[in-house]
């Protein structure tokens, strides 16, 4: 037999309290003193109360759940363990909320704006997580006329009225210029991620702007940042009159499968090829060489947007939130350029 689910009169009946205190206290309100509120809390825990969100959206008009819609081919999104990271980070904020998370994919621009859309008017979520920003993004002004409110991955190039979560990636990329041109490399070539996305735009430029500063010649290659670029980018790289003797990828998953083509071709690495990462992924930790990259921490940009958007939703205004700078992380996929060879 199913036990019956406990509900805040239960609640309400433990603690000695009105059921109207008991929602003020469970919805984290103002107008309940401070042992009052902790009084319902600790009996709420006792009973083991879990909230209802169909009930709570019912009374409050609110969907108590997050949106993520990601343009992206599910291929590419299940080989970058950037989203998985910061979908575990989301979800920590929002399970402790008893919230949930409303995940979709999308093909185009015009599947995409349907599933905001769609959302939107079904009521399923109360804001969205806005990722991988292009430079003139139409999803800020469709979800501002839908009525709702958002928080980006990033700075937008345009005006927005939402706050963003930023991380500043320029010292990272020149600290890593920085080593690799003291470990002796010239010539660096640069696997730059889709240029449509603002963050692909950004690190190909300090890429250029480093390589300028260092007095050194930049060359890139475009991609769109799935391994398949990457490898394809690589190879064109080593066929070149002059293979550089190290290669920045505008991220890991790009390098992972660079250095796959490099030890097909019979390389050493890193004795024969440098590589590097940008975006610090888990992934950089267990391939041969350990992947030098930059410390990005997935899981705190999504714990990071998730509590910026609910404070967003509950209190009508949430500050811009900026991370830690990027860092360079030295693995041991650099060294010294082999002289005997370049």
């Amino acid at each position: 037999m199913k036990a019956a689910r406990v509900t805040i009169n239960d609640v309400a009946r433990v603690a000695g309290v009105s059921k109207g205190l008991v929602s003020l206290a469970l919805n984290d309100r103002r107008g309940v003193a401070s042992e009052t509120r902790d009084r319902i809390l600790s009996a709420a825990q006792d009973l083991g109360w879990n909230p209802n969100p169909g009930a709570r959206g019912l009374s409050t008009r609110r969907a108590y759940a997050l949106g993520l819609i990601l343009r992206r081919d599910p291929t590419t999104i299940e080989v970058d363990p950037f989203f998985p990271a910061f979908i575990a980070g989301v979800e920590t904020v929002l399970s402790e909320r008893g919230q949930v998370l409303v995940l979709s994919l999308a093909r185009d621009h015009r599947s995409e704006a349907r599933a905001y859309e769609r959302l939107a008017a079904d009521g399923r979520v109360d804001g969205f997580l806005i990722t991988d920003l292009l430079a003139d993004d139409a999803r800020i002004g469709l979800i501002e006329s839908l009525g709702l409110r958002a928080v980006s991955l990033g700075a937008p190039a345009t005006e927005s009225p939402f706050p963003a979560v930023t991380r500043d990636h320029d010292p990272g990329i020149d600290a890593l210029l920085d080593h690799l041109v003291s470990l002796g490399h010239r010539e660096i070539a640069h696997v730059a991620g889709d240029e449509r996305m603002l963050h692909g735009r950004r690190r190909r430029e300090r890429y250029e702007h480093a390589m300028l500063r260092a007095g050194l010649v930049p060359h890139v290659v475009p991609s769109d940042f799935s391994p398949e670029e990457g490898a394809e980018a690589t190879k064109r790289l080593l066929d070149g009159e002059q293979p550089p003797t190290a290669i920045v990828y505008g991220n890991d998953p790009m390098a992972v499968a660079g250095m796959g083509v490099a030890h097909e071709r019979g390389l050493v690495l890193p004795r024969d090829l440098s590589v590097t990462g940008l975006d610090g992924s888990q992934i950089g930790t267990y391939v041969y060489p350990a992947l030098t990259t930059l410390d990005n921490d997935p899981t705190g940009w999504g714990i990071a947007a998730a509590s910026a958007l609910l404070r967003l939703v509950e209190e009508g205004e949430s500050d811009d939130v900026a991370l830690p700078p990027a860092r360079l992380v030295v693995r041991t996929s650099t060294a010294p350029p082999n002289q005997q060879q370049h």
